[in-house]
């Protein structure tokens, strides 16, 4: 379709900038969301360069209540044509649950749940106008595992947030798909940023994967229409394990796959 176009939030860094990277070479034209206007225009420079696309960006924080509609309008005022949504954006609070406050816990839960509801419920209907589309919901495998001390809404969320995708694939009849991509431990500034790199570098490297690959797997899962795609084998194993194991058991074996994550408070 005339002016069709990927937009992908948590653009500049991490998983978010390898699946824009991933979505160019397949000749996808972009929209780039991210909080820093210097990074969105850096990254938007070097994707139309390297590979002769389309790019543009808007700077927005997705921790105000706002933002959805602002991104909305932007590509509605420049008759862009969303085919493809990523809800990539996303962090995690470091301290216990008792600790944080609400006003920090709202924000967080703000870009990781209700800013995804919401830009997809503006652009939703635009697809189904449009006869199609595809939407990709960053999640976790954390979304699999037991409740930690650590990030306590961090996987209640991403929970949430694959039921949500599976839901979307309701709208199947009209063309459109919803993909729910939950990564293990993916090298990115993800952990730095959250404030638990050290727990990261305590993890054992097989189970760290590059962000790169997991970008093209979930790219790939995504076009294909799967409902949900957990990228390398290694944690394929590991979720079918978290699955079908108690979580007793699991608990013998947390500290090597979540170092630091179910530690007492």
């Amino acid at each position: 379709m005339k002016n069709s176009y990927a937009l992908v939030t948590g653009a500049t860094s991490g998983i978010g900038l390898e699946i824009s990277r991933d979505l160019a070479v397949r000749g996808y034209n972009l929209i780039l969301v991210a909080r820093t206007k210097e990074n969105l225009s850096k990254t938007s420079r070097e994707l139309i360069k390297e590979y002769n696309i389309k790019c543009d960006y808007f700077s927005s924080d997705l921790t105000l209540i706002n933002s959805p509609e602002e991104i909305y309008q932007f590509t509605n005022q420049k008759q862009y044509n969303i085919e493809i949504l990523i809800n990539n954006a996303g962090y995690a609070l470091p301290n216990a649950f008792h600790i944080n406050s609400m006003e920090d816990e709202e924000k967080c839960l703000r870009v990781l749940g209700t800013s995804v509801i919401a830009l997809t419920k503006k652009y939703i209907n635009d697809m189904i106008s449009n006869g199609g589309g595809k939407i990709m919901i960053v999640s976790s495998v954390a979304a699999f595992a037991p409740a930690s001390s650590l990030q306590s809404l961090y996987g209640p969320v991403k929970t949430f947030m694959n039921r949500f995708s599976e839901s979307l694939n309701f709208y199947n009849k009209y063309g459109i798909t919803s993909t729910a991509v939950c990564p293990g431990y993916t090298v990115t500034n993800f952990h730095t940023a959250s404030g638990v790199q050290e727990e990261m570098d305590s993890v054992p490297s097989f189970l760290k994967k590059s962000a790169k690959r997991i970008a093209k797997e979930g790219v790939d899962a995504m076009l294909k229409g799967k409902k949900v795609s957990v990228p390398t084998k290694t944690w394929k194993i590991i979720v079918f394990l978290l699955k079908i194991i108690p979580h007793s058991v699991f608990s013998l074996v947390s500290g090597l796959l979540a170092p630091g994550r179910y530690d007492d408070i």
